[in-house]
C-alpha cells in the first residue's frame, strides 16, 4: 500500500465535523430500521410450515438466470466484511475508532449486513438452491481478497462506493420488479427495501465526494478521469464456484444480469451521466491543466461508451453454468 497526498488527508480531516450529521441524515437508528425477521417466515408462530410453502409457492415462475442473478447479488452482499476492512484502510479513517469517520463505517456496515442475511435465509427457504454450492462461493469471494487498485485513496474510494452503491440499487430494484412480474410479492418487497437503503447510501457518499470537489477539484477530477479509463469493477469480480479459478464465474453473472436487464451497460453509463450531473462537472472552473483534461475526457465519455454498448452482447446461455441452482 502507498500513502496517498498529505493534502487529501487535510480534506477527511476538516469533513469529519460534517460526519454527525450525515449519519443522522442518511442512516436508520438501530430501533427504527427494518430486520430480516420482518420480512421471513416466523418460527415461533404456529403456522411456520406454512408461511415457508407460501413462500416456496411464489418461486415457481422465477427462471434460472433470474436465481443465477439473485444468488450473485446475495453472494456480494455476504462479502461484507471484506468491504468494511477495505474501507477502515482509507487514509484518514481510524480503525480504533477515535474520529467519526469509523463511526460511519461501522454503521454503514451495520445497515448493509442487514441485506445478506435477509437474502441468505430466502434463498435457504426456497428450496430452489444449493446452498452448500452457494456456500462455497461466499467463502471464496471472502478468502480471494478485494483490490480494486484504490489504494487508501479516500477520493478512489469515496468516487468507487458513489458508483458501486447506485448500481446495487438499480440491481436490487430490477430485482424486485421482476420477482413482482412472476407473482413473488415477498422477493420483490425484500428487493425494493435493500434497493432502499443502497440509494440513501449512495446519496451519502455521493455528498462526500460534492464537499471534496469543493475544496480540491483538481485533484478529484484526476482520479476520476483515471478510474473511468481503467473501468469501475464490480465488488464480486473475482466470483468463483468450486473447482474453478479465480473470477471464473463473474462473466456469467453478469451475462444473466445483463440478459434479463438487471444491470446493463445502458446502466453503467446512466450511474456515469447522473455523478457527472450532480458533481457539475461540466461546469467547474478554476482547474489546474491536468483537471481541464480530465474535466473534458470525462464529459465525453458517455457518448463514447454509447457507441461501444451497441456492440455488447452477453454470450449465451451455455455460458452460465452454476452448480448454485436445483433442478
Amino acid at each position: 500500500m502507498t500513502s496517498v497526498a498529505p493534502e487529501r488527508l487535510e480534506v477527511m480531516l476538516s469533513m469529519e465535523g460534517h460526519i454527525k450529521g450525515f449519519i443522522e441524515r442518511y442512516l436508520i437508528p438501530v430501533e427504527q430500521i427494518w430486520q430480516p425477521a420482518d420480512f421471513l417466515p416466523d418460527p415461533t408462530a404456529d403456522n411456520f410450515i406454512e408461511q415457508i410453502r407460501d413462500l416456496r409457492g411464489e418461486t415457481h415462475e422465477l427462471e434460472y438466470d433470474f436465481w443465477v442473478v439473485l444468488i450473485g447479488d446475495m453472494i456480494t452482499e455476504e462479502a461484507l466484511p471484506t468491504y468494511e476492512s477495505w474501507l477502515m484502510g482509507v487514509q484518514g479513517i481510524d480503525q480504533e475508532g477515535r474520529n467519526t469517520w469509523s463511526e460511519w463505517i461501522r454503521q454503514w456496515t451495520a445497515e448493509e449486513n442487514r441485506h445478506g442475511d435477509v437474502l441468505n435465509k430466502y434463498l435457504y427457504l426456497s428450496g430452489k438452491v444449493n446452498m452448500r454450492a452457494v456456500e462455497i462461493s461466499t467463502q471464496y469471494l471472502l478468502s480471494d481478497g478485494f483490490d480494486l487498485g484504490l489504494d487508501r485513496d479516500p477520493y478512489r474510494n469515496f468516487v468507487y462506493t458513489s458508483f458501486q452503491e447506485l448500481a446495487t440499487h438499480i440491481s436490487h430494484k430490477r430485482v424486485g420488479e421482476l420477482a413482482a412480474k412472476k407473482g413473488s410479492n415477498l422477493l420483490a418487497r425484500i428487493c425494493r427495501t435493500i434497493a432502499g437503503d443502497e440509494m440513501r447510501h449512495h446519496l451519502a457518499y455521493r455528498e462526500f465526494v460534492k464537499q471534496i470537489m469543493e475544496v480540491d477539484a483538481s485533484s478529484l477530477l484526476t482520479v476520476f478521469a483515471d478510474m473511468m479509463k481503467r473501468k469501475i469493477s464490480m465488488p464480486a469480480n473475482l466470483l468463483r464456484q468450486a473447482g474453478e479459478a479465480v473470477g471464473q464465474s463473474f462473466q456469467g453473472f453478469a451475462d444473466a444480469a445483463q440478459q434479463l436487464g438487471v444491470y446493463t451497460a445502458e446502466d453503467y453509463i446512466h450511474i456515469l451521466k447522473t455523478l457527472l450531473a450532480h458533481w457539475q462537472v461540466g461546469n467547474l472552473n478554476g482547474l489546474n491543466d491536468n483537471a481541464e483534461r480530465a474535466r473534458d475526457y470525462l464529459m465525453a465519455l458517455p457518448a463514447r461508451l454509447e457507441k461501444l454498448s451497441t456492440r455488447i452482447r452477453p454470450s449465451g446461455p451455455e455460458s452460465r453454468n452454476f452448480g448454485w441452482v436445483v433442478g
